[in-house]
């Protein structure tokens, strides 16, 4: 039995491969982005392709993306967050982590995935890549309570 990729920690054939053969639909967006995941493991282009809403098929690239697909070695997916995307929305947004490696360089591709229903059925619309957000300086008052915890005051702890 083959664990499946997306991450859930159930096999293949209870997860993501009953949405990729048709089977059954994705009910929420955050399951039609793990069985995308799943499908570029498997290279399974053709769900790829009709995983992507019509209005955003334009340029698809099949067999370029087939052999990229086919290229990386699939280390791993984390779903960072949903915004909405539940069986009773209509749209969904899936911030997510896919890490692979192409020609031995280990990649992550951090993205915000917005995903649209039509006809009772889950799409993939568009994808936002999330930037890393630059790291926040905390300046601290010399009489502002001590960041180590330590209940005295900055300057007469950490700040002297």
């Amino acid at each position: 039995m083959i664990t499946c990729p997306c991450g859930s920690g159930i096999t293949y054939s209870n997860c993501c491969k009953p949405i990729i053969t048709g089977a059954q639909t994705a009910e929420t967006a955050e399951q039609l982005m793990r069985a995308r995941y799943s499908a570029y493991v498997f290279a399974e282009m053709d769900f790829i392709f009709e995983s992507t809403h019509p209005d955003h098929r334009q340029g698809y690239d099949h067999t370029g993306t087939k052999e990229w697909a086919e290229s990386a070695e699939w280390q791993g997916l984390e779903i960072i967050s949903t915004n909405k995307g539940g069986a009773d929305d209509s749209v969904g947004e899936v911030e997510f982590n896919a890490r692979f490696s192409e020609k031995g360089d280990n990649r992550e591709h951090h993205e915000a995935g917005q995903f649209k229903r039509k006809d009772g059925l889950w799409y993939f619309t568009d994808g936002n890549m999330v930037r890393q957000k630059p790291l926040a300086v905390i300046k601290v008052g010399r009489n502002n309570p001590c960041t180590c915890g330590s209940g005295l005051k900055f300057k007469k702890c950490c700040g002297k």
